[in-house]
């Protein structure tokens, strides 16, 4: 079976999930999430993919990416999912996969869902029930993006920057966003477009994607899965 055509459009940002194999850890300790991370940012410079908002969490990877170039961030996946691989391997003197198949993707309308998809990521932690607060948890981006902590990885999208001039207010508006859970239509879009790989947004975003790419954007069928909350850290 062919497998389906990846939406590569530049400069329209990414929602990137990477799983485990069989739903195994792809990390074991502090130094596999370092490792990654380094990987990341040495990749998503080498491919032009600026880096929003990610997570690792125990056995899958979520990334909020956009790339400035044709092909970036299947560049940059391949890439750092290859060399990742051949550390774990070596250091756990383990041979096999990892990763379940290829990573799934779904474009994002970044004016009505960038920030939502922001909040999404950075709450999984908390979704499975591994912390409290966001902040807690020390593998993502919620550190950087709410309290202005220093990371190499992430670029500052420009509706984040819109949240204030005032990079302190900027920091408090973002943190506010958190304060509520996310809606069952907005955990059901984004998971339903990230799964079948289409795209998150309006009506009026779809379409524009479609006239673009002379593709579906939309699922072929109605319906919505069934999704259980926190079973084995496998939120996604």
């Amino acid at each position: 079976m062919a497998r389906k055509p990846r939406f590569n459009l530049v400069g329209v940002p990414q929602h990137v999930i990477q799983r485990g194999n069989n739903r195994e850890p792809c990390f074991y300790a502090e130094e596999d999430y370092r490792f990654y991370l380094d990987c990341v940012e040495e990749f998503s410079k080498k491919y032009n993919c600026l880096l929003h908002a990610y997570v690792l969490m125990t056995n899958h990877v979520h990334m909020l990416v956009t790339p400035n170039q044709e092909y970036a961030v299947s560049q940059m996946m391949q890439s750092v999912g290859a060399k990742y691989v051949r550390y774990i391997n070596h250091t756990y003197k383990r041979t096999g996969t990892l990763w379940e198949g290829r990573y799934k993707a779904s474009l994002v309308d970044t004016n009505n869902y960038l920030l939502v998809c922001m909040c999404y990521i950075e709450l999984n932690p908390v979704r499975a029930g591994m912390t409290g607060v966001p902040g807690e948890y020390k593998w993502s981006s919620y550190r950087a993006n709410a309290y202005g902590e220093c990371s190499s990885c992430i670029t500052q999208h420009p509706v984040y920057i819109e949240l204030s001039k005032d990079k302190e207010e900027r920091l408090f508006n973002y943190r506010e966003l958190f304060l509520g859970k996310l809606a069952y239509d907005q955990l059901h879009d984004i998971r339903d477009a990230l799964n079948q790989e289409l795209v998150l947004g309006d009506s009026c975003f779809k379409e524009k994607i479609e006239m673009m790419t002379n593709r579906r954007a939309v699922p072929g069928k109605p319906g919505r899965p069934i999704v259980k909350e926190g079973e084995g850290y496998y939120v996604y």
